[in-house]
């Protein structure tokens, strides 16, 4: 978020806090840190191997599966810059990314710099040497990030987030950040740590003392997970059932300190199902309640993963799990079994991601992929469904289509495609503009009722914020006293000075709450939207365009935009405020 004033159009560095750089790092980046295919290395930016362009392929390096290192290093520098600055805003943050986001790769960058900052409770004493209180222990935040436990939950971290943690503090080059913050002896040549091992320890300790946990994990995949968290944790199991559930054999060490696990072990071995029937393995899978990763890995080559056996697996899958296999369930012809396809269906409706738009392109059925498409459509519905059930709040879309928006205006369409079904129709308010404002009207509350809105908008003509304002007040637009109206330009800021947007929304009876800008640039940009933010004295929020390619991202910035402050006038952004609300984390 930046905040102007009257005579500053836009915040210098050093002018701008933790608030702000908070708000950045969120509209900023997807900052996906682990990719599970090869990738290449472009200026710092990762993109996929599989399916480059030509030109990708010759300014790329080539990066193997795994950590991809610039995005970690990135997303763990703005974090600790906003700790430096307030670090009881991160300690609230690192609350807020694990019970309110579904932002993998954050929780566990959070969770990373919780364990090993300098904030560990430590006594401050008095000149006496007695001592005078402890300090706050933000570390302890970082251990219930780890520990937190919900049954069913998508928001706790798994197996995979816990042993991730690690990894990332692990890193050289994050390693190297901690010990330039002060975090770790800096003479030291191991990578600081903090409490990670500590806490790793209680959560296998909690998961072998209740073995449906450690069972249930197991099936779900994680068992070669549990044996790195083991490892790297130096975890020592009070019982050999630990070892049997997860098939581990063991031998005594140089040391000769083993006593756990060297006898009489009864492994539960995953055996492949080589000469097992269609209707054995399906009789397997259901008595055992086996997983699909347990099972995939298993079948015979001979037989593979067939109508039956699929039908079988589908009582594991997660909504996300249907959602991502619709190509399979398509190929195998489950789609059209009644029971199967309400199911799928249900997952349809509970997306939070849009991830769909990107299996559509694996789907063959126009049905399915219309489906997939409302999938999209959902998960912006509930981030913004999310994001104004404290306040009434009305949106104002002004979209950009002057002539130097030409190059650019086909990108914005696509964005807006993304989120403006996410809008209910009735607090929805559009217009188009260049020297002249089109209020326009989607006939429905979807992505390609969006799309056939905008086909026809070409780039071309001057450019008058102010038109599109007056066109919607012309239109009979009028916003309740009580609710909050927040305005959103999307294109390159190019056009006339902010004091006459200002006068055109005074003159119109707008009260404006916040502003945001998605900035869509086909060659130089203007400053209008920003001196207006800062002249009416609200929170002014900037994310460009490109982040909505991301499915993950579309559903985080509509958070963020979409919380209004809670006072007209107000300078700090709603969803800051909530971040601050969210209560500190604590170790049950």
């Amino acid at each position: 978020m930046t905040t102007q004033n009257a005579t500053t159009p836009t915040l210098p560095e050093a002018q701008r806090g933790p608030a702000e750089k908070l708000l950045d790092l969120v509209l900023g980046g997807s900052a996906h840190l682990w990719h599970n295919r090869p990738g290449l290395d472009v200026n710092g930016v990762w993109h996929p191997a599989q399916g480059a362009k030509p030109d990708l392929v010759r300014r790329g390096t080539p990066v193997q599966p795994g950590l991809f290192v610039p995005s970690a290093v990135k997303l763990y520098r703005q974090l600790l810059d906003i700790y430096r600055l307030n670090t009881d805003l991160m300690a609230h943050f690192a609350s807020y990314a694990l019970t309110q986001t579904d932002w993998r790769d954050l929780k566990v960058a959070t969770c990373a710099l919780m364990l090993v900052q300098s904030h560990s409770g430590q006594p401050v004493r008095e000149d006496d040497g007695s001592i005078a209180f402890h300090d706050d222990d933000f570390r302890a935040i970082g251990e219930a990030m780890l520990l937190h436990y919900e049954r069913k939950s998508t928001r706790m971290l798994t197996p995979k987030a816990v042993l991730r943690v690690a990894e990332l503090l692990e890193s050289p080059e994050i390693a190297r950040l901690n010990r330039e913050a002060g975090f770790g002896d800096p003479a030291s040549r191991k990578p600081p740590l903090g409490r990670w091992k500590t806490v790793a320890t209680k959560w296998l300790r909690l998961r072998e003392q209740n073995l449906p946990m450690l069972q249930g994990l197991v099936k779900a995949g994680y068992k070669e997970t549990l044996k790195r968290i083991a490892r790297k944790a130096g975890y020592k199991p009070v019982s050999q059932a630990f070892f049997e559930v997860l098939g581990w054999k063991q031998k005594q060490s140089a040391a000769g300190h083993r006593s756990v696990g060297l006898e009489g072990l009864t492994l539960v071995k995953r055996e492949r199902f080589d000469g097992l029937s269609e209707a054995e393995i399906c009789e397997w899978i259901e008595l055992e309640r086996l997983s699909y990763k347990e099972v995939v890995g298993r079948l015979p080559k001979d037989l593979g993963l067939t109508p039956a056996i699929m039908a079988a697996l589908l009582p594991s899958l997660s909504d996300r799990d249907l959602r991502m296999l619709t190509p399979t369930l398509e190929e195998l012809g489950l789609m059209s079994d009644p029971a199967i396809r309400a199911r799928w269906e249900k997952a349809v409706a509970t997306a939070t991601d849009q991830r769909a738009l990107h299996i559509v392109k694996n789907v063959r059925s126009q049905e399915l992929k219309a489906k997939l498409e409302e999938a999209s459509d959902n998960a912006a519905k509930a981030a913004v469904a999310e994001a104004t059930a404290e306040t009434d709040v009305r949106v104002m879309f002004l979209i950009d289509k002057s002539g130097s928006m030409e190059g650019a205006i086909e990108q914005s369409k696509e964005a807006l495609s993304r989120i403006l079904a996410g809008f209910p129709l009735e607090k929805l308010h559009i217009a188009s503009f260049d020297t002249l404002g089109t209020v326009l009207k989607p006939k429905a509350s979807s992505r390609a009722a969006v799309q056939h809105m905008l086909q026809g908008i070409k780039a071309s003509g001057g450019t008058a914020h102010a038109a599109g304002v007056h066109a919607l007040h012309r239109a009979g637009v009028r916003v309740p006293q009580e609710a909050k109206l927040v305005v959103i330009v999307v294109g390159d800021e190019a056009g006339e000075s902010g004091d006459q947007l200002v006068r055109a929304f005074r003159e119109c009876g707008y009260t404006v709450a916040a502003m945001a800008l998605l900035l869509s640039v086909a060659s130089t940009r203007g400053n209008t939207v920003r001196t207006c933010a800062g002249l009416l004295r609200v929170p002014f929020s900037e994310v460009q365009v490109d982040q909505f390619e991301d499915p993950y991202q579309v559903p985080r910035v509509l958070k963020a935009l979409m919380d209004a402050p809670t006072a007209t006038g107000a300078s700090q952004s709603g969803w800051v405020e909530r971040v601050m609300r969210t209560p500190l984390l604590k170790v049950a």
